[in-house]
């Protein structure tokens, strides 16, 4: 007891006691006041993430549509006009209307019709196009825009396709999306090779158009040589090439005999000749291999008989109907 009250006596054990406790307070007011500010002070909300679903873009009316694309937010203008696109490349009607303004002989009207189906159409919308009357369509819009003037194509210097017509350019970049995509089958049906490509001025002469048209293939690197390569790898493009001289016709000798034999005959030729296919289980790989060969070999006999009465006629009802309107399979045509 006696330690002890002389240790309140004690002026430097006083003063370390309240020093302790000034130092405990002041900890103490820090964050009571930390912990005050933090509850008063008013945190913003942060906005949920909305998506816009399929029902709700249907139910979006035209007039809120026009006043959702003169917003001042660049994103609800830019996620109006993606809707508007969309329902225009699913629209039918809009589709056929456009495709009939690229025919029309005044050029302002065609680049106009040009324009909105580059807008509305991009890499996942362009199957929208695969139709016969989009075709036809641009190969007709090819053909207004024919230069009589056009210089011979015999330049191994220069590519003259960025100074073409940019109504000329836009179908051609159409054309060049679609047959990369799918294949060139509609394209060589629509005349492509024979109302247009071959009216460009390749040449005077046949040898000389032959000449500048290989050359073309070989130098060139643009549209239109990738629209030429898909042509030329189809049997229909490649013969309609060889129709307007812009090709040698390929000779018998150049065809390899084997490219006529039956697949199901070179299978035979490599199994063994005692081999017995009755003997052989169900779910056998050679057996299974036999069987779905001999089916698609009576599928592709069926097509070709079928090929044989197959015709078509096309025309979009701006004309009477006349013999080009006519196609008719040949026994080599592709399917």
């Amino acid at each position: 007891m006696e330690r002890l009250s002389s240790l309140y006596r004690n002026d430097r054990v006083l003063l370390g006691c309240l020093a302790v406790s000034a130092v405990g307070w002041l900890l103490s007011v820090r964050v009571l006041l930390r912990q005050w500010r933090d509850e008063a002070e008013i945190k913003p909300v942060q906005p949920k993430t909305q998506y816009i679903t399929q029902e709700t873009e249907d139910a979006l009316k035209l007039g809120t549509l026009d006043t959702l694309l003169g917003h001042y937010n660049y994103t609800i203008r830019e996620t109006a006009a993606k809707i508007v696109c969309d329902r225009s490349v699913n629209d039918k009607d809009t589709v056929e209307m456009l495709l009939w303004g690229i025919t029309r002989k005044d050029y302002d009207e065609r680049m106009r019709n040009l324009k909105a189906l580059l807008i509305i159409t991009n890499t996942d919308t362009i199957g929208h196009l695969h139709i016969w009357k989009a075709y036809s369509a641009m190969v007709r819009s090819l053909e207004l825009s024919l230069d009589p003037e056009q210089e011979t194509l015999d330049s191994d210097d220069w590519d003259e396709f960025p100074l073409r017509d940019m109504a000329e350019k836009t179908c051609l970049m159409f054309l060049s999306q679609l047959v990369n995509r799918f294949d060139a089958e509609k394209l060589v049906k629509a005349k492509f090779v024979e109302k247009w490509l071959a009216k460009q001025n390749w040449g005077s002469t046949e040898a000389e158009r032959r000449r500048n048209f290989a050359l073309y293939m070989d130098r060139r690197n643009n549209r239109l040589t990738d629209i030429l390569v898909a042509l030329r790898a189809c049997h229909s493009g490649r013969e309609a090439l060889e129709n307007a001289g812009l090709m040698q016709r390929a000779s018998p000798e150049d065809l390899d005999p084997e490219d006529s034999i039956p697949l199901i005959q070179r299978l035979n030729a490599m199994l063994p000749s005692n081999l017995n296919v009755s003997n052989l289980g169900e779910d056998d790989p050679t057996r299974l291999l036999i069987r779905s060969l001999q089916t698609a070999q009576s599928i592709e006999e069926h097509r070709m008989r079928h090929r044989h009465r197959e015709a078509m006629v096309l025309n979009d009802g701006s004309r009477p109907v006349n013999s080009e309107d006519i196609i008719q399979r040949g026994p080599g045509s592709p399917s």
